[in-house]
């Protein structure tokens, strides 16, 4: 007979003592549980005494998180967390440099316990970290252990950032700008500025004065990878906090100094791996600086701005200048407005008479104006040569230059979310923007030329615009899909992608859609669906058989916290447990805690889930939001937490959950799947049938015959 729900049944062990064996009434007050306990090893003041997980994080127990103690959980009677918090408090204080070096590193373990940190932190333990800290000019084992304790004393939130000294930020500034300090010690002190940037105006501006971005790149240029991911995410920090004029100017200068060459060679394409954190920081930097187009993406066009109106005017120059240089002084004012507006008009401008109309919608703005102008005076042979070949076909004929670039423009900042906040969690950057210093011009300049070819092999007319700039984008988003390392290579690839070449790939789609669409296969793809759709379950359960690395992450930053879950061979338990940076695949007995399937009650997806209600932030963000969900169990007292590291993991986890719950698999990933399966089992299925339509409707049953008696007698053919 199973045990009752608020029973389970644990070891405690004790060093030097035998271990006890009991049913843990949770309806028992633990002060109660710990006397029969302490009472069974005639152990005197039992609230000098406490339980912790004697595996994993050994975290303590306590009245709010007893209940996610299970069946064969294995705990440890050790001095309570206040008695500790004293001890270590006293220890750190000692004069003997052993003792305190020692209760340092204890502390620093401890202080991932938010119960333990509550207790210390009570006691202005912080006060005395901050004492070691400005007084002390050790820069060995002692300093490391006390800046770990106070990284992880902070990240519970007990303290505001805005407490600290500007002598103890001055300190830990002075670690990150030596020379002659032990790495470990810049990474944590590049951590703690990290996190302490964010959390106020007066700190972000203290930090960005006394780290200069000269000694971030230094830190970046590095051998170490840990210094190095240390360095990006504080200099990513300080952007993401930044004023947008300070962005720019910090971006200038990063332009200045090759950053972006320095990050292609050496850190995209280094000989290492590039980890998930890493990623991350680059996605950001490029979506920061793709972002700087963004007010000039938004600001219309003014008729009465002078520099506007030259920058309007070079186009026109730079195109006809050979044609209306000489004469154009002979002409009278009436003439030379006529010649303008026709000139005008040849650029593609829709209102040639008064070509500023064309560019007030925003998006794109002066965005569009900025990349004409960049492309006729970095290309203008290119210039040249599009503007004229299209002045010399029909007027129906000409592809229009002016409303082709303000169209692409728009394209190209939908393409790569320009004017979009950065995500907290993607990772997805492309390599080639590392390689260009002007990637937004440099990337119009090919995809005009590309506008001009495609409109050529369409032998387009002005009818046929919204066309080809549909065609347009599909040969830009096809392309960037294939991740291209260079401009170069992107360049060569679409214009490979030409469109004779879109048509194919548009025709095999149609082609595939129609043949799916008549009667009698849709009713042998209903037939066939349980089959796959039992298939897709096995694969979602041994994808969790396999497990996924999980991150942790909170409202303030993304952490370095990482931990495992895993579902048992048997379908029966999920196993989880934290693990360390590197660990991609840990077994499954290293898992120290687990949820048994049968008291999984519900999952809970996006805003339903608990640790997304719990951020401190009102301002959710749309990508965590999209990745998190939980197991509720236990009586849907407790909650799992998960959020996933990519949206096909979401899809993985939430499908195999659903299974275990017996319910149906809802992720648009179990659509995808099945498509694909059915459109394979379907193709194989008619392979025989290939170039024989199929009707629509089965041929008629014949009527059966008048007289059945047709059947040869063989009796008589014996005889």
């Amino acid at each position: 007979m199973p045990p009752p729900k608020d029973v389970v049944k644990i070891a405690i062990q004790m060093v030097g003592a035998i271990p006890q064996l009991i049913e843990l009434q949770q309806t028992k007050p633990l002060a109660a549980v710990l006397k029969d306990v302490c009472d069974a090893w005639s152990l005197p003041n039992a609230e000098h005494y406490a339980l912790q997980y004697a595996d994993g994080r050994q975290t303590y127990i306590t009245e709010s998180n007893r209940r996610e103690i299970k069946n064969g959980s294995i705990l440890r009677l050790t001095t309570s967390p206040d008695q500790e918090a004293e001890r270590l408090y006293s220890g750190i204080q000692s004069k003997n440099v052993d003792v305190k070096t020692d209760s340092l590193k204890k502390l620093a373990s401890l202080s991932q316990d938010v119960t333990f940190a509550q207790e210390f932190i009570s006691r202005n333990g912080l006060k005395q970290i901050y004492s070691i800290v400005e007084e002390g000019n050790d820069t060995g084992e002692m300093l490391a252990h006390t800046l770990k304790a106070f990284t992880e004393l902070m990240e519970h939130d007990f303290v505001s950032w805005d407490n600290l000294s500007t002598v103890f930020i001055k300190k830990i500034v002075s670690y990150v700008n030596m020379n002659a300090v032990d790495a470990s010690i810049q990474q944590l002190s590049l951590s703690i500025l990290e996190n302490m940037v964010p959390t106020s105006r007066l700190l972000f501006e203290l930090v960005k004065k006394e780290v200069t971005l000269d000694r971030l790149l230094t830190h970046l240029q590095v051998t170490n990878a840990q210094l190095q991911l240390k360095a990006m995410a504080l200099l990513i920090a300080l952007l993401l906090t930044a004023t947008d004029a300070e962005r720019r100017d910090m971006i200038d200068y990063l332009r200045e100094k090759n950053i972006r060459q320095f990050i292609h060679k050496n850190i995209i394409h280094s000989s290492e791996p590039l980890g998930d954190e890493m990623a991350h920081y680059l996605y950001v930097l490029q979506s920061v600086s793709l972002n700087l187009c963004e007010h000039r993406m938004r600001t219309s066009m003014d008729p009465y701005s002078q520099e506007q109106r030259e920058l309007l005017q070079s186009l026109r120059q730079t195109a006809f200048e050979s044609e209306s240089e000489a004469p154009a002084s002979n002409f009278s004012t009436e003439r030379r407005r006529s010649l303008c507006a026709k000139e005008f008009r040849k650029l593609g401008f829709m209102n040639n008479s008064n070509p500023a109309e064309d560019l007030r919608r925003a998006p794109p703005g002066l965005l569009a104006l900025d990349n004409m102008v960049y492309f006729s005076r970095n290309t203008p042979n290119a210039y040249s040569r599009f503007v004229l070949e299209n002045s010399s076909r029909e007027d129906k004929h000409e592809c229009p230059f002016a409303r082709s670039s303000i169209q692409l423009t728009l394209m190209l900042c939908e393409i790569l979310h320009v004017g979009e906040p950065c995500s907290e969690t993607a990772q997805a950057f492309y390599p080639m923007f590392f390689g260009q210093d002007h990637f937004f011009e440099e990337l119009f300049c090919i995809c005009i030329q590309l506008v001009n070819k495609t409109w050529k092999e369409m032998r387009a007319t002005q009818e046929d615009f919204d066309k080809v700039m549909q065609v347009v984008r599909e040969q830009i988003t096809r392309t960037l899909a294939l991740k291209p390392t260079s401009l170069e290579l992107f360049k060569t690839r679409v214009n490979t992608l030409n469109y004779s070449e879109i048509l194919k790939l548009r025709q095999t789609e149609r082609l595939h859609q129609e043949e799916t669409l008549a009667v009698p296969v849709l009713e042998l793809r209903e037939r066939l669906k349980p089959e796959l759709l039992e298939l897709i379950r096995q694969q979602r359960l041994l994808h969790l058989c396999e497990g996924t690395l999980f991150r942790k992450i909170s409202s303030r930053r993304r952490q370095d916290k990482l931990w495992y879950c895993r579902l048992s061979p048997n379908h029966k338990v999920l196993h989880y447990g934290d693990v360390e940076e590197g660990v991609e695949s840990p077994p499954i007995e290293s898992l120290t805690e687990k949820i048994p399937v049968a008291d999984m009650k519900m999952l809970l997806v996006g805003k339903e889930c608990p640790h997304t209600k719990e951020k401190s932030s009102g301002k959710q963000n749309k990508d965590v939001l999209e990745l998190a969900f939980s197991i509720v169990h236990d009586m849907e007292e407790y909650c799992l937490n998960f959020v996933a590291p990519t949206r096909y993991e979401f899809c993985l986890w939430t499908d195999g959950l659903n299974v275990l719950l017996g319910k149906e698999m809802t992720s648009e990933r179990t659509q995808t799947d099945l498509d694909v399966l059915l459109s394979m089992e379907l193709k194989l299925r008619l392979l025989d049938l290939e170039n024989i339509s199929i009707p629509d409707n089965p041929p008629p049953i014949p009527k059966p015959p008048s007289n059945l008696n047709f059947c040869y007698d063989f009796s008589h053919a014996e005889q």
